[in-house]
């Protein structure tokens, strides 16, 4: 299958249901803004659109908020309750620096697929939350908590055509069709159902925790930066060095988000912390401290082990300081390989802080 960031094969030219672009441009049945169709009617390219980035990140939120409030009327309850917390949209953002050409403004386009990243990463919340049996994300009731797992796993799925549809939408879609698209969500899913039959692997090795956590994570960042290369109309040779970064990010953002776990409370993080080995998943922290502590693993083993210990022993084994060092690491090689990037330096600046942001959140 190919994937729906930018490869537009999938659900390219199905019509909008009520749920999106078409309540808003009811007189245009491909659901673009501004009423236009996805090309001229004489078959010839539509005419590319550049805005800053501020409405860029606008038009993004808006296209979220329809996906979510204006969905149709038997999903609405729950997708209406998804829209009370945003996210930080760090994807979204993302994608449209990379999307910066090298006049510092963003093909409308991108606004369109950054909506998409983000509703799909919306949908790998809400399946996760069924998973993990959570009960709170971002400050709020998660889906499954309020209104029941089948409910949930049926608006996860909505949300994923949602954001597959949206990704439809670009427009002169043929500009794309003879990229090569790494398939994404495949990725995604395998690195999910990887880290699913090593629940309570408390044998994983280092290696085996950062094979997972590139495609459960760094894949999403990885596509979003891919999907505004493309779109930033930079050469293809330069398509590789935004790839890397992407994954590089990801890798950053998700060993973070490990140390969090154990450091951060519940009302800063808007989700629950020191949950992870409760519910069988190994991260970094708590693979160093097995693997320096044959005691406590072999405790763990027994499920003995409280989270409270496991909490302590990430810190006393160095289990965090382990797995903050990884993450400035690869911190370390996201900003070197932004000296390959042929950019405008304001860009670069802009790439920078957004590793900077996720490293010390």
């Amino acid at each position: 299958m190919t994937d729906g960031f930018v490869a537009v094969n999938i659900g390219a030219g199905s019509p909008a249901d009520d749920g999106s672009l078409s309540e808003k441009n009811a007189g245009d049945p491909a659901g673009n803004r501004g009423g236009g169709p996805a090309g001229n009617r004489d078959g010839s390219p539509a005419e590319k659109r550049y805005v800053g980035f501020e409405e860029a990140l606008s038009l993004v939120r808006e296209e979220v908020d329809s996906v979510l409030l204006s969905s149709p009327s038997v999903v609405r309850t729950y997708t209406a309750h998804l829209a009370l917390a945003r996210g930080k949209f760090f994807r979204a953002v993302s994608l449209l620096t990379c999307a910066m050409n090298g006049d510092g403004v963003i093909d409308e386009n991108a606004a369109k697929l950054a909506a998409a990243v983000e509703v799909l990463h919306l949908a790998t919340l809400v399946h996760d939350d069924i998973i993990d049996d959570a009960d709170i994300r971002r400050g709020l009731p998660t889906l499954q908590k309020k209104f029941g797992r089948r409910i949930a796993v049926i608006c996860g799925d909505y949300l994923l055509s949602k954001a597959l549809q949206i990704a439809a939408s670009i427009d002169n879609k043929k500009d794309y069709l003879d990229i090569d698209m790494p398939d994404y969500i495949a990725r995604i899913c395998v690195g999910e159902l990887s880290e699913q039959i090593n629940s309570g692997n408390y044998d994983l090795s280092v290696r085996q925790y950062l094979k997972i956590i590139s495609g459960k994570t760094a894949a999403l960042f990885e596509a979003s930066f891919f999907a505004g290369a493309v779109l930033s109309g930079c050469g293809r040779t330069q398509y590789g060095v935004y790839k890397k970064l992407g994954h590089y990010l990801g890798m950053i953002f998700q060993l973070t988000d490990d140390c969090m776990d154990f450091e951060a409370t519940e009302s800063v993080a808007q989700k629950p912390v020191q949950s992870d080995f409760e519910k069988g998943v190994v991260t970094l922290p708590v693979i160093r401290a097995l693997r320096e502590d044959p005691g406590l693993k072999e405790k763990a083993a027994r499920k003995e082990v409280t989270a409270d210990e496991i909490s302590r022993a990430v810190v006393i084994t160095g289990g965090l300081g382990f797995t903050k060092l990884v993450a400035k690491r690869y911190h370390g090689k996201y900003v070197r390989l932004l000296d390959r990037l042929e950019a405008p330096e304001d860009k670069k600046r802009r790439l920078r802080g957004i590793a900077d942001r996720a490293l010390n959140r």
